[in-house]
Formats: C-alpha cells, structure tokens, sequence
C-alpha cells in the first residue's frame, strides 16, 4: 500500500460524481474515485464538470490557478478521465451547441435549448453518428497538451488514462464513434507512454444508470479497482524513486 500523503490529481467528466439514478457529492464512498482511493489509502483532487471535454481539461490545467498552482505541485499521479463526453455523437458542431446557454432572454434560451434537445436524437439517427462532439484526434491533440503541461512541472509525474466508456442512450442513439474513439486512445496511450484502462467490459456487464451514458455501482466499484491496481505499481516506483 502507498502511504497516507498520496494524492491524486483526476481530470474527468460526469462519470466521476454520477451513480445509478443522478448526481452525488464527489465525496460519496461507492463512485470509481472513492473506491480507488480507498485502496490506495490516498486522497482525491478531482476536476470535474458536467459535460467535460479533453478541451475543457486542458483549459482547466492552465486557467484554474488552484489546479496548475495547488493540485499538480502536491499531486503524487494524475488520472485523465476525459474522452467519454468527446466521442457522443453531435448534432451539431460542438462551438455552436455550447453558445446556447448565452442566448438572451431567457425566454429563446429556454425554447432553443428545447428545441435542440428534442431535435438532436433524430438528426444523430438520421446521420448514423457520423460526427462526434470532438473528433477523436482533436480529444488528443488537448490531452497531449495537458501531458506536456504536467510533464513540463512535473516530469516524472505518474499518470494513467481511462479509455472512452461505452454507451447506449435513447439521447445519443448511435455508438458509431465509440470504437474509433477507443482505437485512438489506445493509439495514443502507446505513443505518449501512459497505461490505459479499457472500460468496455468493466462497464457493459452493468447495472448502469437507466440514461445510458453513466455507470451504476457494481460498475463504479470494478473501474476503481481496475484504476488502483494500475496506479499501484507506477505510485510504488515513483515513492522509492523518492
């Protein structure tokens, strides 16, 4: 086991604060980061917003002082959990949807905001997923910056990578990207050197959330064991490093 003082720095999306029916503190014992905490015997930084793209990652490691300035310097490894948000299919280009919530008054917020959510299903089932919130290769170009940030202050800085989650949602009715999403990552975890955990069967044995997009407990608890015998070992050689 690794010591008390070990922290953890995790850059993730809803994933990492949603259970089986909604949103919980990012606190709540059972979700993937508790659990794998628990078993390190290490304490959580989480950055985390609905939503998150690699993209907002990488704003967050160089906007947020309390990350860049707080989180990394103390951080003992770092897990990137962004990429799941990335691969749902879009239907439309992401700049244009994340314009809605600045749309005045409130009164064409509301019924634009309704209107593309009832729309969006059918246009993602009439272009089969053809196109992504973020295309796979633009989800690596922001990740890589986030590793040659963390890299640049921290080089030896252990940190770990959550491959695409699967899906099935009735709001993105196509898992058309998903797959070239996950062979991209897996090409990318081999050309930045970072392990990578594949989630496809930690996450489809289920139970899951009803949306389809976030994971139930017993899916929680095998992810956070999975990313705490991957740390393991990379926390173990970093400390006696030390």
């Amino acid at each position: 086991m690794t010591s008390s003082a070990t922290r953890l720095l995790v850059f993730a999306d809803s994933l990492a604060f949603h259970g089986p029916s909604g949103p919980v503190p990012p606190s709540h014992p059972k979700l993937f980061t508790s659990t794998c905490a628990r078993l390190l015997n290490a304490d959580i930084d989480l950055v985390s917003r609905l939503g998150f793209t690699a993209r907002d990652g990488w704003w967050a490691l160089t906007k947020d002082p309390v990350v860049w300035g707080e989180y990394l310097p103390r951080a003992d490894a770092v897990v990137l959990s962004l990429g799941h948000m990335d691969q749902l299919p879009a239907a439309m280009p992401t700049w244009l949807r994340e314009v809605l919530p600045y749309l005045r008054p409130g009164s064409l917020r509301r019924s634009t905001r309704s209107a593309y959510l009832a729309a969006a299903p059918h246009v993602i089932s009439w272009t089969d997923g053809r196109f992504s919130q973020l295309p796979p290769t633009v989800s690596n170009h922001y990740l890589s910056r986030m590793v040659s940030g963390i890299r640049y202050m921290r080089p030896d800085l252990p940190i770990v990578r959550l491959l695409p989650t699967p899906y099935k949602s009735d709001l993105y009715p196509s898992t058309r990207p998903h797959l070239p999403a996950v062979a991209a990552a897996v090409r990318w975890c081999d050309r930045e050197q970072i392990p990578g955990i594949a989630l496809d069967e930690l996450v489809l044995p289920g139970p899951n959330n009803p949306d389809g997009l976030h994971w139930g407990w017993q899916t929680h608890d095998r992810v956070g064991v999975e990313l705490a015998a991957a740390l393991e070992p990379v926390l173990s050689e970093t400390l006696l490093d030390q």
